[in-house]
């Protein structure tokens, strides 16, 4: 009988889990503060940390080590591993390898430079539990606090519906990785993250691979972390281009193969490079440019100079676009 009883036990705490995934590489420097914000939590559930150190080469394993009986006091299971290869093997990486030894039914995505509020997990756990197919994610507070104040601005400012909509324009996930909560089975849904190492934007390429599944990115309306900036972040090995590029891709995929034409909405920089970023399909689409530059109205036309095919594609630049797609008018595709 005692067994029995155990093994509920067991299970009811397996099945009530939480897991924080901790990815680790060089994060001495911020680590305690990371820790002391998991140790805050007000969540009464169970928690666990499952920490992956990437072939770190300062004290981030002997400190997660230090750790382990505060957080055992305080009621969180503890798990860490690594490796000590020469070099790291990446932040996709990491993640997969903490993910696989944990098992919560929901993950809590969490940077070890950041520091989570003491909301953090109850709030999240609280809308997962309302919307058990979505990723939640919540609002943040830059840490130094002048540092990219558009950007924080924009992704504390969008509402619910523009976490879809702007996926399409935005840098990089709408709801941010660092702020990610979402049932395990979600996770499982896609697969691993990307494990292409440096440079690679796995938080974008699973962010569209949510999307493509059909799952609606969620944010909780408040200050849930403490989002540090600081020149050896991860985020800052992705270049412009490679997130240019699969933003196009996905625009490609998702919105224009549904039209048979369509025009762009800016005849300057950012729509002409939309434009010769397009592959050869997409750019048959394009019937003209639009603009509120009198200039650029004037001239009349856009031509594709770089055009490798017999007579470069001309397209009229005009003064007005249709904004409200009907069966007789062409899409328009904004472009900022």
């Amino acid at each position: 009988l005692q067994q029995q009883q155990d093994f509920w036990l067991v299970s009811l705490v397996c099945l009530c889990l939480q897991s924080v995934i901790l990815p680790v590489h060089n994060a001495a420097c911020w680590l305690d503060d990371c820790l002391q914000g998991l140790m805050a939590q007000d969540f009464e559930g169970s928690m666990e940390l499952s920490a992956f150190d990437d072939a770190s080469t300062d004290s981030s394993l002997c400190i997660l080590e230090s750790w382990r009986e505060k957080l055992k006091k305080r009621g969180i299971l503890v798990l860490v591993r690594g490796h000590k290869s020469s070099q790291p093997k990446g932040v996709g990486f990491s993640k997969n390898q903490a993910i696989a030894q944990s098992s919560g039914c929901h993950l809590c995505f969490q940077d070890a430079d950041d520091v989570m509020m003491p909301e953090r997990i109850r709030l999240q756990y609280e809308a997962a539990q309302n919307h058990p197919g979505a990723v939640i994610g919540c609002q943040v507070r830059r840490e130094p606090e002048d540092s990219t104040e558009r950007y924080t601005r924009w992704i504390n400012g969008l509402s619910q519906e523009q976490l879809l909509t702007q996926a399409f324009t935005s840098h990089g996930p709408t709801v941010i990785m660092p702020t990610w909560f979402c049932h395990r089975d979600l996770f499982n849904a896609i697969g691993n993250f990307d494990e292409g190492g440096k440079g690679v934007p796995e938080d974008l390429l699973f962010f569209y691979q949510l999307l493509r599944l059909g799952s609606r990115p969620l944010r909780v309306d408040q200050c849930l972390l403490t989002y540090r900036y600081h020149r050896t972040a991860a985020t800052h090995s992705v270049l412009e281009g490679t997130i240019w590029d699969l933003r196009v891709r996905f625009l490609e995929e998702r919105v224009l193969a549904q039209w048979q034409r369509f025009t762009i909405w800016n005849a300057g920089k950012q729509g002409r490079k939309l434009y010769r970023s397009l592959g050869v399909h997409s750019r048959h689409k394009v019937e003209a440019f639009c603009d509120v530059d009198i200039k650029k109205i004037k001239k009349g036309f856009y031509t594709y100079e770089e055009s490798q095919v017999k007579g470069m594609p001309s397209f009229p630049v005009l003064s007005t676009c249709p904004m409200h797609v009907e069966s007789d008018q062409v899409p328009c595709n904004t472009c900022i």
